[in-house]
């Protein structure tokens, strides 16, 4: 079974989607379970050219007691008084652990009030507890936040679902509980979790409810697609996915309750909880990201258990969660056969708490045995594919070399001057980024808006100059896409760099960063005079960054001068071989046009530390789209070669024209290429 996330666009003319979403300074505005948010307001502060970094735990610590504020130290927040509680309010609270009702993110230093609801930044709570606020110089609260466009379409659908139960005709009722797999699912589950049912899109109503008001606040609509031989999901919210912060079963749950069970699918909560009687609750956006406006919901608890799926990604997605909810609470359901997805071990008849009680730490000291590594080995050798990483959709001949897109990796990308390498590695960046990969790019060359402008235009496959009119259609889509971007641009210090790379990853759970280039940062190293020390230490601290992170680095860099007429080599890599040595894979855009006339660019990977293939293959730039597509007529596409100095095993045998190397591996011409845009259809 897959899920694919979609924004709304199979039920679009159903489901509108209106969802508001820049904040102030330009980021998705944090819309958490609750009641209607109240935002606090402040004077404002003079714009700054680069992002406010995150405050460290040690400074909020500091700033609460220098100001008399007393705190508890919890799993990721601090607890605090709240400054935005008024007496009547605080009258109300039944005992002092109930009067810290403000949580302070310990990373970000965003705070969220649970008693008032006001939420905001560290500047913000700094300008309240010095009187620097609007107002009577404390702040002021904002009214309720204004109702969501698309409110009202949440209460129409809400109102035209009806409980499976209620169906008029039990074979419906029955063939809707055979496609989601909820034939051991009790009615007084579903009623207990207020699950509805849609007819007329055939698909599974999830509410978002507030907490306490159990005001309706958003949807979540599940449908069954049948793909081959099992059964597709599509998902669609409302609001968008940025905007959709529902802890599914939220309301549900006690102040008593101090374990819970966290899933990525609200059909493994149903299960769950009908099997065990545990709390439990689903991700709003299964594995892809845990925002952190959701950690001070979650910090009640004293163990959470994390039973996100049955493949190796879903393990990696664990892991990652754990960091940020501290792993030494946190217990987590290894995949294996005999402990699938929750849903379906409830209907194979296993044993869910006993699942449960096997469930292993996620904390454990630095050194560690084969013996506690065994399983994870045994797990990368039963999941080749997934292990590979996310494969390419519009360079196939990339999957045959370097197999995927892995986490944790460094990629150096090198090409001549004025080769396209910006507008390679866009396109390079958006193919992982449409099928799911959280992105972050640092483009210090060129502006944001250009840089955005030719994304666009990649994704639409299309000048959108010339069809002005489609073009909210395409920004709608591309708006949606796990996509964010650094605001830097020009010469820049690598510690800044490198601490919003880690701010990004904690917040948006980034899992490819894209560098272009390192020699923008450069100049602010006063490391020494030595321009390659000051190189070699950056490039140490990308690589240092990839590991500790889990996350993916592509960084750009310029080859050293070198005759037109010559092929780059590894070696051409500006700087000391330490670029070469700490990459995971090299990758260089050899361009040969100067010799063998316009268009004639290749793509060589030159290094490959996942399993040794590297190779060559070509690249046929399309102008109007601003991509490398495919050629449509190649006689050897892909060569293997076994050094840096570009020998083929092989070389294609010359006594007859359009013969093929048998060692050269092919593609069939004859299939054909979706990314590629038919000239007589307008682009979609």
């Amino acid at each position: 079974m897959g899920v694919l996330l979609r924004s709304a666009y199979p039920l679009r003319i159903l489901l509108p989607l209106r969802g508001e979403w820049m904040s102030r300074r330009g980021l998705p505005r944090s819309l958490v379970p609750g009641p209607p948010r109240r935002r606090y307001r402040k004077e404002a502060l003079p714009a700054l050219e680069v992002p406010l970094l995150p405050v460290t735990a040690t400074e909020i610590r500091q700033y609460l007691r220098a100001h008399g504020i007393p705190f508890q130290d919890g799993h990721s927040c601090l607890r605090a008084p709240s400054p935005f509680v008024g007496a009547s309010q605080l009258k109300d609270q039944t005992s002092a652990t109930a009067s810290f009702s403000l949580f302070i993110n310990k990373t970000t230093g965003r705070f969220l009030c649970m008693t008032s609801l006001a939420e905001g930044s560290w500047e913000d709570f700094q300008a309240s507890v010095e009187g620097r606020g609007d107002g009577d110089r404390e702040g002021v609260l904002l009214s309720e936040a204004p109702e969501a466009e698309d409110s009202e379409e949440v209460r129409r659908i809400w109102d035209r679902a009806v409980p499976l139960w209620e169906l008029p005709e039990p074979e419906e009722a029955q063939l809707a509980r055979v496609m989601f797999g909820l034939t051991k699912v009790t009615d007084d589950t579903l009623r207990h979790f207020s699950v509805r049912y849609l007819r007329p899109a055939r698909s599974l109503v999830f509410p978002w409810f507030s907490p306490g008001s159990m005001r309706l606040r958003g949807l979540k609509l599940l449908g069954a697609e049948g793909q081959g031989g099992g059964v597709h999901y599509v998902e669609t919210t409302i609001p968008r996915p940025g905007a959709y912060h529902n802890l599914f079963g939220l309301p549900l749950i006690s102040r008593r309750d101090a374990e819970v069970v966290l899933t990525s699918r609200e059909l493994d909560s149903l299960a769950l909880n009908q099997s065990t009687g545990l709390p439990t609750l689903a991700l709003p956006r299964g594995t892809a990201c845990l925002p952190p406006a959701l950690l001070p919901y979650l910090e009640q608890f004293r163990r959470i258990v994390l039973w996100l799926g049955d493949d190796l990604r879903s393990w990696e997605a664990a892991k990652l969660f754990a960091r940020k909810l501290n792993p030494k609470r946190c217990s987590l359901v290894r995949p294996g056969d005999q402990q699938p997805r929750p849903l379906e071990a409830l209907n194979r008849g296993l044993n869910l708490s006993r699942i449960l009680r096997s469930a292993l730490p996620a904390w454990h000291r630095s050194i560690v045995s084969f013996r506690q590594l065994r399983e994870e080995v045994l797990g990368e050798l039963s999941n080749v594919e997934q292990v590979a990483g996310v494969r390419w959709s519009r360079f196939p001949d990339l999957n045959r070399l370097l197999k995927g897109h892995r986490k944790g990796e460094l990629t150096v990308f090198t090409g001549p001057t004025g080769s396209g390498k910006t507008t390679f590695i866009s396109e390079y960046a958006l193919d992982l980024c449409t099928q799911g990969v959280n992105t972050l790019w640092g483009s210090f060359e060129i502006s944001n808006v250009r840089l955005a402008r030719i994304m666009l235009t990649q994704f639409a496959l299309g000048r959108l100059e010339d069809q002005l009119d489609k073009y909210d259609e395409w920004a709608d889509r591309f708006e949606d896409l796990p996509l964010y971007f650094m605001t830097f641009h020009g010469q820049q210090s690598i510690r800044t760099v490198i601490d919003t790379m880690q701010h990004a990853v904690y917040v948006y759970d980034i899992c490819h960063v894209v560098i272009d280039n390192l020699q923008f940062m450069m100049g602010h190293e006063q490391l020494s005079t030595d321009r390659i020390a000051a190189q070699d230490y950056i490039v140490g601290a990308f690589r240092k960054f990839a590991t500790d992170s889990s996350c993916h680095v592509t960084l750009v860099i310029h080859p050293r001068k070198e005759d037109d007429d010559k092929e780059l080599q590894t070696a051409s890599i500006f700087g000391s071989a330490k670029a070469s040595q700490e990459a995971d894979n090299v990758l260089i855009l050899q361009d040969r046009k100067l010799v063998t006339g316009p268009g004639k660019r290749y793509l060589q990977v030159a290094k490959n530390r996942f399993d040794g293939d590297v190779g060559v293959f070509p690249l046929e730039f399309n102008k109007s789209s601003l991509t490398f597509s495919i050629p449509p007529k190649s006689k050897a596409r892909l060569k293997k070669i076994k050094d840096d100095n570009g020998l083929v095993v092989k070389k294609p045998s010359s006594s007859k024209k359009g013969a093929v190397s048998q060692n050269s591996e092919t593609y069939s011409s004859k299939a054909p290429n979706p990314y590629q845009p038919d000239p007589s259809k307008p682009s979609r």
